[in-house]
């Protein structure tokens, strides 16, 4: 088998396990009542979507672990960094997974505190980081210059922002139907041909990067507007641990910040809203924050700021891929 058809056929495993799971799951959520609870404050147009089945996010987290273990059987080894880019979408995903679930037990839109989840991704982050640097050192690729740096004693601290940055900013983009799975799929297909292509090829990156782009894929088939299902905690969190550790395992963890721009500027939104309205006593820059909230009350539809995002997320991704060719 060639290398796209292998590849090729990761996707696919992705996208049918995904598919089929998802399907499986939103009649088992909805007679379980494990409805997503929609805050009062968000815009009052998505108080209609109150007890839609949430924690979608084990389907494509399923969907992930099955391809990228078929894919150890497809090349004989089982890698340590495949290994590593599991763990980092499991841990994240299960902080997730423990808030949503803490919502739909308690019927309240609250999980974990904001400390728990802070204290629980730096632990995971930092995991990852000793693990990199103990494996293949403490060198990043710069973009656009071509040359690797040695973070040195700064690297541990860096790869830690990275990681929990990274869940909490993808976590801030899903809210909308269809946003962050749709965005997270162009970034992770970028990975992938990164991965294919960059500096002789990193196939645990490319690997998962193909998997976690066709699991997102069979997803969105339930999650697109108007949303079956949402992804929740679980899912937002799980694609910030997957898409933060395969940039670590691939020595590309400056390209998370240009291909994942929209991530940044969704969490720059929120940090912005939140200081000038502390500062000024209660005025507002956006309308709401995060940022697609803030196109949503002006006006646009869902599915505009969906398509807009997106396409703004590929052009990022373009810049991404050729700053590192």
């Amino acid at each position: 088998m060639s290398i796209i058809g292998k590849y090729a056929l990761i996707a696919a495993i992705a996208f049918a396990v995904s598919m089929l799971v998802t399907a499986r799951m939103i009649p088992f959520m909805k007679q379980k009542q494990f409805g997503q609870f929609i805050r009062e404050e968000g815009p009052q147009a998505h108080l209609s979507k109150a007890g839609t089945p949430t924690m979608g996010g084990i389907a494509f987290v399923i969907g992930i672990t099955v391809a990228v273990i078929i894919s150890m059987f497809m090349s004989g080894s089982m890698t340590t960094e495949k290994i590593a880019i599991l763990l980092s979408m499991f841990a994240f995903g299960a902080i997730g997974f423990v808030d949503d679930y803490n919502k739909v037990a308690k019927k309240q839109n609250e999980g974990l505190t904001p400390k728990q989840k802070l204290v629980l991704q730096v632990v995971f982050g930092v995991a990852l980081a000793i693990f990199m640097m103990m494996k293949e050192g403490t060198t990043m690729l710069i973009p656009f210059v071509g040359k690797t740096v040695d973070f040195g004693i700064f690297y541990i601290p860096f790869i830690v922002f990275i990681e929990v940055a990274m869940a909490n900013a993808v976590n801030l983009t899903d809210g909308l139907d269809g946003l962050a799975a749709s965005t997270s799929s162009i970034v992770a297909c970028t990975f992938a041909i990164v991965g294919m292509t960059v500096a002789g090829g990193n196939e645990a990156m490319a690997v998962s990067g193909q998997a976690v782009f066709g699991a997102l894929l069979g997803f969105l088939l339930y999650n697109h507007y108007p949303a079956r299902i949402f992804m929740g905690d679980t899912g937002s969190m799980a694609l910030g641990g997957v898409l933060s550790a395969m940039a670590v395992v691939g020595h590309v963890e400056w390209l998370l910040p240009i291909a994942g721009l929209i991530y940044v500027i969704e969490a720059l939104s929120v940090i912005i809203q939140v200081t000038y309205f502390k500062k000024t006593g209660g005025k507002r820059i956006f309308r709401m924050a995060p940022i697609h909230h803030h196109f949503e009350l002006g006006g646009w539809h869902e599915t505009k700021v969906v398509r807009v995002f997106c396409l703004f997320t590929l052009i990022c991704c373009v810049i991404a891929y050729l700053s590192v060719r």
